[in-house]
């Protein structure tokens, strides 16, 4: 048991830090805080990819999950991969089993990237201020 308990230190190290982000973050509330600026947006006034991520990350603290996509929806599905990638990880380490994540082929990534890039396009126009940070 003492071994099982020791395997999983690594992943209980990782929840400790993510739990004591979310607290900060629900503490000290982006909405309301100065937090380090975004320096792309700062330079070009434009929203990033990860733009209002910190803003969706603290609204996920609170629960609010309609708001928390409304600053950037990529980071809330972000949030729900690493969740369930650290749940597998928790468990080949306490079954201690391999962990067995696919790893994704080249044409998986560049449509990732092509994804993340029209998001980032669509989020700076017109039509796109639905998927702007508010």
């Amino acid at each position: 048991m003492a071994t099982r308990i020791r395997s999983i230190a690594a992943p209980l190290g990782v929840a400790a830090a993510a739990v004591s982000g979310a607290v900060l973050l629900h503490v000290r509330d982006p909405r309301t805080s100065s937090y380090l600026p975004c320096p792309f947006h700062a330079i070009t006034g434009l929203w990033c990819p990860g733009c209002g991520a910190t803003r969706a990350f603290g609204d996920l603290t609170r629960g609010d999950i309609a708001a928390a996509a409304s600053s950037n929806v990529v980071a809330v599905v972000c949030v729900v991969v690493a969740v369930g990638v650290w749940g597998l990880w928790l468990r080949a380490r306490w079954t201690q089993t391999p962990l067995t994540v696919p790893h994704p082929n080249r044409s998986a990534v560049a449509v990732l990237f092509a994804l993340l890039t029209v998001f980032t396009v669509v989020r700076n126009t017109p039509w796109g201020t639905a998927i702007a940070p508010t």
